[in-house]
């Protein structure tokens, strides 16, 4: 994974070699979101995964929709799945620039699919989400879940107005 980091354009790579040394990076990896959450008012934590081999094409993406929104994202993650996350600096009371937020995560995502990833690797797909999954998964599939949805919790009483709104039972 060094080699191939360093292979594509990554200014340094760390690894360890002792138990200690693994431990002090994981803490380096858990402090980035409290440091970045200190450049702005608003901090959004978004997560996209790409195969390990398109990495640095997302990341080098991730650069080019920050600098074309006129936008800070921080973006780190781990390597080894090849799950991204773009951390946006932002503030939540500037309509216009949650609009330019809004249309920057389209772009993130629709890349990761077509670089054969999705829109999640670990934080799932939630309200925020919800419009980017067909995108993601296909509207068969999002049909199949909504039916499942339905024979599981025929009154709509689980997570009403989620990810499927409540529909009457067939």
């Amino acid at each position: 994974m060094k080699e191939i980091a360093l292979a594509h354009g990554a200014s340094s790579v760390e690894t360890a070699s002792t138990q200690e040394q693994a431990a002090g990076l994981a803490a380096a990896r858990r402090t980035a979101f409290s440091a970045l959450a200190r450049v702005g008012p608003t901090t959004i934590l978004e997560d996209a995964t790409v195969p390990r081999d398109r990495l640095p094409e997302m990341v080098r993406h991730i650069q080019d929709v920050a600098e074309r929104h006129r936008l800070r994202i921080g973006t780190f993650g781990h390597m080894g799945d090849g799950n991204l996350h773009p951390t946006f600096l932002t503030n939540e009371k500037d309509e216009e620039q949650m609009h330019r937020v809004e249309e920057a995560m389209k772009e993130i995502f629709a890349k990761a699919v077509e670089l054969g990833g999705t829109i999640t690797g670990e934080h799932g797909v939630g309200v925020a989400k919800k419009a980017f999954l067909p995108a993601a998964i296909g509207e068969l599939n999002v049909e199949v879940m909504r039916r499942m949805k339905r024979a599981f919790d025929p009154r709509g009483i689980l997570n009403p107005g989620k990810i499927f709104d409540p529909s009457p039972a067939a």
